[in-house]
């Protein structure tokens, strides 16, 4: 099996058990997790408890990773280099948190749950992408301004 074909087939477990994780934990249920976010109405503390123990378990493989040079199927680890907060990020994170809070969603889950064939599911799903090519047009469009601007 070549590097390359290794690399994709375990993408595509990771994917397969993230899915399933997200399943498991009630993450591809919008009134589950609207339930969570209602803090002061009926509040379903359990996927505080989910988010907890994912960091239990990331944390300490974290620390190890952190010390390789590269990952065992891939040719380098992708962290994560920016480190400012500017608008493109909390404007972004508003948008994340506010359309999380109004459908229950978040893209994770969504892609997950499109598989149900739901029609909310199916419209969120659509929103999601409209959204994403509006924001890449826009910051597109802003970029270009700011080019011509210097």
């Amino acid at each position: 099996m070549s590097p390359a074909t290794r690399q994709q087939l375990v993408a595509l477990i990771s994917g397969l058990v993230f899915a399933l994780g997200l399943g498991v934990a009630g993450m591809t249920n919008p009134h589950k997790v609207l339930n969570f976010l209602d803090l002061f109405g009926d509040w379903d503390p359990s996927l505080a408890l989910v988010m907890g123990g994912a960091i239990l378990v990331y944390a300490p493989i974290y620390r190890v990773l952190v010390r390789r040079d590269a990952p065992r199927f891939g040719d380098r680890f992708h962290w994560p280099t920016a480190k400012d907060v500017d608008a493109r990020l909390v404007l972004g994170a508003v948008a994340f948190g506010v359309g999380w809070g109004l459908a229950g969603f978040c893209p994770g889950p969504a892609l997950v749950a499109v598989t149900s064939g739901t029609l909310p599911v199916l419209t969120f799903f659509a929103a999601l992408v409209a959204g994403m090519i509006a924001a890449r047009l826009v910051m597109k469009t802003l970029d270009s301004r700011s080019a011509r601007a210097d």
